[in-house]
Parts: structure tokens; C-alpha cells; sequence
């Protein structure tokens, strides 16, 4: 079985969406179906075919969440010995070097990735680029419109 990376921050979001979908959703939809064929017929009743339909939604993302659990590996980079090189997990401060912006990325599993928060997916072009880098170093990201050129200007491990 293939690992998936997690950072602890993800696996803990994951962790607390499974919780509540077990412990709220999972009963409101019980009680939507209870409620729903109170009604009598059901070959006619949209709130019954409402209910179960979010009932199978439900239950088909418990399932996911629960075999993405069970499969990830939860890295925290503390815990690496990545002597300064940009690995799964890092946050990292690029300067781009075509437009002068600096931006900042934490370098995050597929899950996980949400550009708007700062985090880039480990299997998106400018993480793959970027890992095993060091502060200094220049990286190539070969992007839409073309190459873009960032220069690492510090990895954290926060």
C-alpha cells in the first residue's frame, strides 16, 4: 500500500472532518430518513431520495477520510534531518526573480494544497522543483508561461 505525505496540521483537519461526520452528519441523516418515511409513500417522496442521497455522500466520505487515514504518513519536519534542504512539510520563502515579489509556500500533500492559504501541492511543478534545494539556491518551475525562476531565499521548518 502506497503512503500518502500528511503534514500533522492536515492529518488533524482530516481527523476532526471524520469526527464530525460521524458524530453530526451521519445522525442528521439518520433522522432525515426516520423523518422522511414517516410520510408513507417513498416512490414518490423527495425527501427520502434527498436524505439518502446525502446519506450515501456521508457515508462514501467517512470511507475515503478513514483509507486516506489509515495510508498516510504524518511528517512533521522537526522531526527530519533536512539540513537546510527544502523537503516535504517546509514553508519557503521565494523571490521570484522576474517580478521581484517574494511569496511564501508550505510544501503540503494533494489534501492538503490551497494556493489562496500558501500551500502547494509536493506533486505540483514548483514543489517538485524546489525539493532538495537550500537557502541561495535558484530554482527552475517550468510554468504555463514558460520557466520562472525563484530564488530560495529561507526554508523553515514551522
Amino acid at each position: 500500500m502506497i503512503k500518502v505525505p500528511l503534514t500533522v496540521r492536515g492529518a488533524e483537519l482530516l481527523k476532526a472532518e471524520l469526527q464530525r461526520l460521524k458524530s453530526v452528519e451521519r445522525p442528521s441523516v439518520i433522522e432525515a430518513i426516520a423523518e422522511a418515511r414517516s410520510h408513507g409513500d417513498l416512490s414518490e417522496n423527495a425527501e427520502y431520495d434527498a436524505a439518502k442521497e446525502r446519506q450515501a455522500f456521508v457515508e462514501g466520505r467517512i470511507a475515503e477520510l478513514e483509507a486516506k487515514l489509515s495510508n498516510a504518513q504524518i511528517i512533521d519536519p522537526n522531526d527530519l534531518d533536512a539540513d537546510g534542504r527544502i523537503v516535504f512539510a517546509a514553508t519557503v520563502k521565494l523571490l521570484d526573480l522576474e517580478s521581484e515579489d517574494e511569496v511564501t509556500y508550505q510544501i503540503v500533500g494533494d489534501d492538503e494544497a490551497d494556493i489562496k492559504d500558501g500551500k502547494v501541492s509536493i506533486n505540483s511543478p514548483i514543489a517538485r522543483a524546489l525539493i532538495g534545494k537550500e537557502g541561495g539556491d535558484v530554482a527552475e518551475v517550468q510554468a504555463p508561461g514558460g520557466i520562472r525562476e525563484y530564488e530560495i531565499l529561507d526554508v523553515l521548518y514551522i
